[in-house]
């Protein structure tokens, strides 16, 4: 199987430094096969005949706590999800830039009610909907001022053992390429 591992706050604003050369010699070093990085930002594909993503996501975890020194959250997806993720965006996402439309990969599944404190029209003309695993965002100014964002990704929407990672719409249809099956 191919997955896509999304590394949480990795090289970020200069925090969470790991060269992706690092990264690749890592994961091989844990027997995963056709590793690649994709960008600086904390994403790897890798093939392996694990079935279970939370296992592979729990192994490189531990694997980089050694190595950093410090936990970095990491999420495991397969190609079927990352493929699904696009094919149900309810957005126009081919239809503008790709740094508007961005996923937020969350590490359980999401809760609609706890959604239900967030006014749409509060954050208008940004955009949100819900996922079972995911979020997807229309930012039309990006993500980096945006409120509507930090709110719904915050402990008090998501809950205290949620997590989640974001990425824009480039990335996510280039993690759906590289994971699909040679």
């Amino acid at each position: 199987m191919r997955y896509a591992a999304l590394l949480r706050g990795v090289n970020v604003g200069g925090h969470g430094r790991l060269p992706m050369a690092e990264l690749r010699t890592l994961l091989e070093g844990l027997g995963y096969r056709d590793v690649a990085t994709y960008l600086q930002s904390g994403q790897a594909v890798l093939a392996t005949e694990e079935p279970d993503e939370d296992a592979v996501a729990a192994r490189i975890r531990d694997a980089l706590t050694k190595h950093l020194g410090a936990e970095i959250d990491v999420m495991v997806r397969g190609h079927d999800y990352l493929r699904a993720v696009l094919d149900d965006c309810p957005f126009p996402a081919g239809q503008g830039p790709g740094t508007q439309f961005h996923v937020a990969y969350a590490s359980a599944a999401l809760d609609p009610s706890r959604f239900e404190a967030i006014d749409p029209t509060a954050f208008e003309p940004e955009r949100f909907a819900l996922g079972d695993r995911h979020i997807y965002f229309w930012l039309p100014d990006g993500i980096g001022r945006s409120k509507l964002a930090t709110k719904a990704v915050g402990r008090r929407i998501l809950g205290q053992d949620t997590w989640v990672t974001v990425r824009n719409w480039n990335t996510a249809v280039k993690l759906a390429d590289l994971t699909t099956e040679h």
